[in-house]
């Protein structure tokens, strides 16, 4: 009955415009405000329900919005959108800005003095419906898995592990996907992290989870530890709504997020990188395996490498002949690759960490560093070990980021949150690791068993926030064996967004495969023009067409044991490179055998399914 009564209160809303009730340009998406919540509805439909505290007034007229903005990576290079804003009005002198897209909603709360961390946010999300949702770590580095129910045991090894009353965990991180309905999803998030301000989490009691911005957990919920900046608002709450294609192709995290710091962007070059660590479970203090990966960049024509952590202990190796990092550095000169390297941010993982560490903690020392970075020729800088989502690690974050672009460096975050649109407000951020990704066939076993669902479960929920950097496709095993094909591997490089691609096998193995493999790393984009989603679900298959200039790249994965069929369903793609009546060109890679390739370099035209074997994959690319 309930349900039946809130869908009528969408459908008569619809029909009877009010001062309560409120919608999308295109009237896809309304907000009706009624007891103290707000009900969303898509094309009629109830799909999220939000309780907050009762508003007092809404405006009834909207302010048009227009977002046309320019990217230097993500999945799209020119984003599009267009929302209605309104204000409501709450108890206490608060405000609230609520913006209605086509593809979501975003809203925030405005205070009448600084931001005390407080957030009156609760989302409800009935038992019984599919949600895939993370439990909190502060590395973002775990799994998607689908469940039904808030009844979920906590992962042990979890930092942060918080428990209810009944032992089941009840913190979460971002982004969650939830499907109230077959075929309409939503997905929420956060965006807009500025100074003085920290992440937040999701923290459930039963069906209601309520936002909590760290800062309120680590503080015993006093707001006079906060800094003196003074925003006077909350970071926006963010819901992308409707079908798959409306989530993996939304760009809604950066539509709400600040424009550009950077005026000169000319620096910033995104690219494939060779990236040390995976092959060896070790940082990079030997100058010879250096070398070998500055080779490897060179003769796949890859524009970076990166030096991992160690990198200041190099010249203590007996078989380095008191090689440095400079001698690194200007050996990947010499050879036509930009060196990147390593650093601790000795804020999170210090004591038995690698080094360097403390390089960049204070002001003074961090110009100091970067300063030195550029004047070497450093292209940018991976810096690794936050501690969570509070206050001090964004500023210092965003320090980071500021001082890094006027020395034009280029960065990579790991072991850090994920991104909440930072990636425009700063465009010399290429990528943020915050996901269970391939180093972890390092650590532990669980990851080989379950890396094909959780694979195709990423395009759906982490990487459409923003960069990953996963480090894919490795057709060797490190410590614990992969079982997905080398297909598989493949269609990740393009499967998975990062404007910097680490690929994380080693020189050798790259080197064994076939030419035409070769060949298409060398040429694989790290940023694309667009990106539109062709078919699966959430931890059982994704193929996704993503575009650099007029070559279309269409990867798929299947993420389940058994064999699978997956649909291209390229309406619309293809259409205006065929409009121009020129033959296109039309190679494959798809699986052969478990590690075995059939390589097709020119296919007569798509066809309209792809027969993937168990955990396979396979990638078209279309000139």
């Amino acid at each position: 009955m309930k349900h039946l009564t809130t869908t009528l209160i969408c459908l008569l809303s619809s029909l009877f415009a009010t001062a309560q009730q409120i919608s999308s340009p295109n009237g896809r998406l309304t907000v009706t405000t009624s007891n103290g919540q707000m009900i969303v509805c898509h094309s009629g439909t109830p799909v999220l329900t939000i309780e907050e505290p009762n508003i007092i007034s809404l405006t009834s007229h909207p302010l048009p919005l227009t977002s046309n903005y320019q990217m230097l990576t993500g999945k799209r290079l020119v984003c599009n959108n267009e929302g209605n804003e309104y204000a409501a009005t709450l108890g206490e002198g608060v405000k609230m800005v609520l913006r209605l897209y086509n593809d979501g909603i975003a809203f925030r709360y405005d205070y009448p003095g600084a931001w005390t961390g407080n957030d009156p946010t609760v989302f409800r999300i009935p038992e019984g419906s599919r949600r895939w949702m993370q439990q909190w770590t502060d590395s973002y580095e775990g799994f998607f898995p689908l469940s039904t129910t808030y009844k979920v045991k906590p992962v042990p090894s979890f930092s942060g592990i918080s428990k209810s009353e009944e032992g089941y965990n009840n913190r979460w991180g971002y982004p969650a996907l939830l499907e109230p309905h077959d075929g309409v999803f939503v997905l929420l998030s956060e965006a807009n992290i500025e100074r003085g301000q920290s992440a937040s989490c999701l923290y459930n009691d039963k069906e209601l989870y309520k936002v909590v911005p760290a800062e309120r957990l680590e503080n015993n919920a006093s707001p006079s530890h906060l800094s003196s900046y003074s925003p006077f608002h909350s970071p926006w709450r963010v819901a992308i709504i409707g079908s798959l294609a409306d989530i993996v192709e939304s760009t809604l995290i950066t539509d709400v997020s600040n424009p550009s710091q950077i005026e000169d962007t000319s620096w910033i070059q995104p690219g494939v990188v060779s990236w040390i660590y995976w092959a060896y479970n070790h940082g990079s203090n030997d100058y010879n395996i250096i070398k070998k990966y500055v080779d490897m960049a060179a003769t796949l024509h890859l524009p970076y490498v990166l030096i991992d952590a160690e990198w200041d202990q190099m010249s203590e190796l007996q078989n380095n002949e008191g090689k440095t990092i400079e001698d690194a550095i200007a050996y990947a000169k010499s050879k036509g690759v930009r060196p990147m390297i390593w650093y601790n941010s000795s804020v999170g993982w210090v004591d038995g960490a690698p080094t360097p560490k403390y390089r960049l903690n204070k002001p003074e020392d961090r110009e100091k560093e970067f300063a030195w970075c550029e004047k070497l020729g450093v292209a940018g800088v991976k810096i690794d070990f936050f501690s969570g989502d509070n206050q001090m690690n964004m500023d210092y974050c965003l320090d980071l980021l500021e001082s890094a672009s006027r020395h034009h460096l280029l960065v990579n975050f790991h072991g850090a949150t994920i991104p909440r649109g930072w990636q425009r407000t700063w465009p010399n951020l290429m990528s943020t690791e915050g996901v269970y990704g391939a180093e972890w066939y390092n650590n532990v076993p669980t990851f080989t068993a379950k890396a094909a669902s959780h694979n195709a479960t990423l395009p759906f929920t982490r990487n459409v926030i923003g960069p990953m950097d996963y480090t894919p496709c490795a057709f060797s095993d490190s410590q614990h064996p992969h079982i997905t094909t080398h297909a598989h591997e493949l269609a990740l490089t393009v499967l998975f967004e990062s404007g910097l691609q680490h690929l994380a096998d080693k020189p050798e193995s790259y080197l064994a495969q076939p030419q035409e493999v070769q060949d298409f790393l060398s040429h694989l984009p790290s940023v694309w023009d667009e990106t539109r989603f062709v078919s699966g679900y959430p931890g059982e298959s994704a193929v996704l067409a993503r575009r650099s200039g007029s070559t279309w790249y269409i990867a798929g994965i299947n993420g389940t044991d058994e064999e699978k069929e997956l649909a291209l369903t390229t309406e619309g793609i293809l259409s205006p490179l065929t409009a121009h009546h020129s033959p296109l060109k039309i190679s494959a890679f798809l699986d052969a055998g478990e590690r075995q390739w059939q390589i097709v370099p020119s296919v007569s035209q798509l066809p309209p399914t792809v027969t993937c074997r168990p955990r396979g994959g396979f990638v078209y690319v279309i000139k």
